[in-house]
C-alpha cells in the first residue's frame, strides 16, 4: 500500500464515499489530486521529470440538451499534459459529466468551451477538449500497435506485490550502451497489468505498450514485474510513472515510452503516455476498450 493514501489532499475526494448525482451543469464536482502525492515518493518534480507525456481519457458517455431540450450526445477527448501540477480525480469527473445531461447549451463549441475551462482549473494547466461524433470518432477505431506480446510466456509466480527488483540485470554493463551491436529497439505489449484504486480497492485493467531503445530488456522479468502490480494501490497515471522510472533505473535505454491503455469504468478510459522522445500520445484504440 502507498504510503500517501491518508494523505490530507484525498481525505476530502468524494471517492469511495456514497453521492448523489446531479445531472445539472456544475463545475464544482470537479476534484483534484496533485501529482506530488506520488512523485514525491519518485523523487520527481515537474523541474526534472525524465519524460514527456500526457494523459488521455476518452468519454463515451457525454450528454446535454440544445436550447429546444432535444439531447446531444458525443465521444469526449480530453488531454492533460504530465507537468500539470494535478490529476483530475475519476470519480468527480465523472460526476461533472453526469451534470452536463439535463443542462441546455447553445451549440457544441459552448460545450467544448465550458470543459476546456473547468478542466484547466481542476488540472492547473491548459486541457484540450475535442467532442466527436459517436459514429464519426478517431478514438472509436480500433488498432492494433505493431509490438511482441510477452503474455504467453511460460512462467511460474508466486509474488503478486509490487517488486521492482525484479528488473535487475545480471552482468549488465555500462560499456555496453557504447557497442551499437548490442543496441536494440523493440516494442512490448503485455495485457496482464493489473492495479487498483487507492482509495476503493476496486480492480483496473490495462494494456500496456513499452517501447524502447538499449540493452535488450528480459521478457520473462518484465512480465512478472508487471504483474506484480496485481495488488497494488495506485491511480492510473502514478503506475505508469512508476513503471516508467523503475524501467529506466534497472534498465540501460536511452528511448523509452510507455502507454498504459486502461479499460473504461463509467464511461470513462484513462490512457497515460509517459516518454523522453514524444510529449504527445497517438489514436490508439484496443479491442478492450
Amino acid at each position: 500500500m502507498t504510503t500517501y493514501k491518508d494523505a490530507q489532499e484525498l481525505s476530502k475526494l468524494t471517492l469511495g464515499k456514497p453521492t448523489d448525482y446531479c445531472n445539472k451543469y456544475n463545475p464544482d464536482l470537479l476534484q483534484a489530486v496533485p501529482r506530488s502525492l506520488n512523485r514525491n515518493k519518485l523523487a520527481l518534480t515537474n523541474t526534472t521529470l525524465p519524460f514527456k507525456g500526457e494523459d488521455v481519457w476518452y468519454g463515451y458517455e457525454l450528454s446535454w440538451l440544445n436550447m429546444k431540450g432535444k439531447p446531444v450526445v458525443a465521444v469526449a477527448e480530453f488531454r492533460f499534459p504530465c507537468t500539470s501540477p494535478n490529476i483530475v480525480e475519476s470519480k468527480s469527473f465523472k460526476l461533472y459529466l453526469n451534470s452536463f445531461n439535463q443542462s441546455k447549451f447553445i451549440s457544441i463549441q459552448d460545450v467544448t468551451h465550458k470543459l476546456s475551462h473547468d478542466l484547466a482549473i481542476t488540472s492547473g494547466a491548459e486541457t484540450t477538449v475535442n467532442l466527436y461524433p459517436v459514429d464519426n470518432c478517431p478514438a472509436l477505431q480500433i488498432s492494433s500497435p505493431k509490438a511482441i506480446c510477452i503474455d504467453e510466456l511460460d512462467i511460474s509466480i508466486d509474488n503478486y506485490n509490487l517488486n521492482a527488483d525484479i528488473l535487475k540485470q545480471e552482468n549488465s554493463k555500462v560499456e555496453d550502451l557504447q557497442d551499437n551491436n548490442n543496441i536494440i529497439e523493440e516494442s512490448l505489449v503485455s495485457h496482464l497489468l493489473k492495479s487498483n484504486c487507492l482509495i476503493t480497492n476496486q480492480p483496473d485493467w490495462a494494456s500496456i505498450y513499452i517501447e524502447y531503445n538499449g540493452i535488450a530488456i528480459n521478457h520473462e522479468k518484465i512480465l512478472k514485474y508487471l504483474i506484480s502490480f496485481r495488488q497494488h494501490n495506485e491511480f492510473h497515471e502514478q503506475c505508469v510513472e512508476r513503471i516508467f522510472c523503475d524501467l529506466l533505473k534497472y534498465n540501460q535505454l536511452e528511448n523509452l515510452t510507455v502507454f498504459a491503455r486502461y479499460t473504461r469504468r463509467g464511461g470513462l478510459d484513462i490512457n497515460p503516455y509517459r516518454s523522453n522522445i514524444s510529449s504527445s500520445a497517438p489514436f490508439c484504440r484496443t479491442l478492450r476498450q
